[in-house]
């Protein structure tokens, strides 16, 4: 796992991520590896998370704690229940948004559907005075971990985001660099359909010959596949969007 990259400005110090899943479990990882305290949250309470917490070296709150105490916030819930995210804690702050759109989970969005909004607009307009930037939502939780790799490191992959706001994307970047991973910046949220599920850039970048995403969720530990940053630059450039009658979700 990597240890801390060129660092984030002093005024980061803590990271707080809603949502105790796979991917929140392994950026929390990935963040106290890099030095930066981390308070997890998830829907059942902080004592539901006692011995994950323990366990990971993190502090353990309520999705309100989670909002107040992070510099940065990372949302990594179900997208059907992006409305129970705290609005007020979050005003001013850099959100990390990680959702995907799974119809046969959330059911149908009919934005989502017609292509009139893509995933990341649905967060930021619910947290319209936060700076929501679209990342980690195209890589497999053990992907994620098992290819994190120091500043300067020839295998370093990267990772796609997106966000409207400049300064909040190059945070974010320079959080990346912190957990490991470069940043390849797509430009404003308009642009994020591009890292979205059944695009290019979706999973199958890091995942090693011979594995699938399947066996993955299935709980093999794949080694993984380098994907540097300019690979995932012409993935982004040339992606499709195959019509919604046609996708497999």
């Amino acid at each position: 796992m990597a240890g801390p990259g060129r660092g984030l400005s002093s005024r980061m110090t803590t990271l707080g991520i809603i949502g105790s899943g796979n991917i929140g479990t392994v950026v929390a990882k990935l963040a106290v590896a890099a030095g930066i305290d981390v308070v997890l949250a998830n829907s059942r309470g902080p004592e539901s998370l006692r011995e994950k917490a323990a366990e990971l070296g993190v502090r353990a709150g309520t999705a309100v704690e989670a909002a107040e105490a992070g510099d940065v916030v990372v949302v990594t819930i179900p997208l059907g229940r992006y409305a129970e995210v705290p609005v007020e804690p979050l005003v001013g702050k850099v959100v990390i948004d990680t959702m995907n759109y799974y119809p046969s989970r959330e059911g149908r969005i009919e934005e989502l559907d017609n292509e009139t909004s893509n995933v990341a607009d649905l967060l930021q307009r619910h947290l319209p005075e936060s700076r929501t930037v679209k990342v980690f939502n195209n890589i497999a939780a053990i992907n994620l971990l098992n290819l994190a790799r120091p500043s300067g490191a020839e295998d370093r992959s990267a990772l796609p985001l997106a966000g409207n706001d400049a300064d909040a994307r190059k945070t974010v970047a320079e959080l990346l660099d912190q957990l490991g991973w470069d940043a390849v910046d797509i430009g404003p949220l308009s642009e994020s359909w591009r890292i979205e599920t059944e695009t290019a850039v979706y999973v199958d970048p890091y995942v090693s010959e011979g594995s699938s995403l399947e066996r993955i969720m299935g709980g093999y530990d794949d080694p993984g596949k380098t994907a540097p940053a300019a690979d995932i630059e012409k993935l982004v450039a040339t992606a499709y969007r195959p019509p919604v009658k046609d996708r497999q979700f």
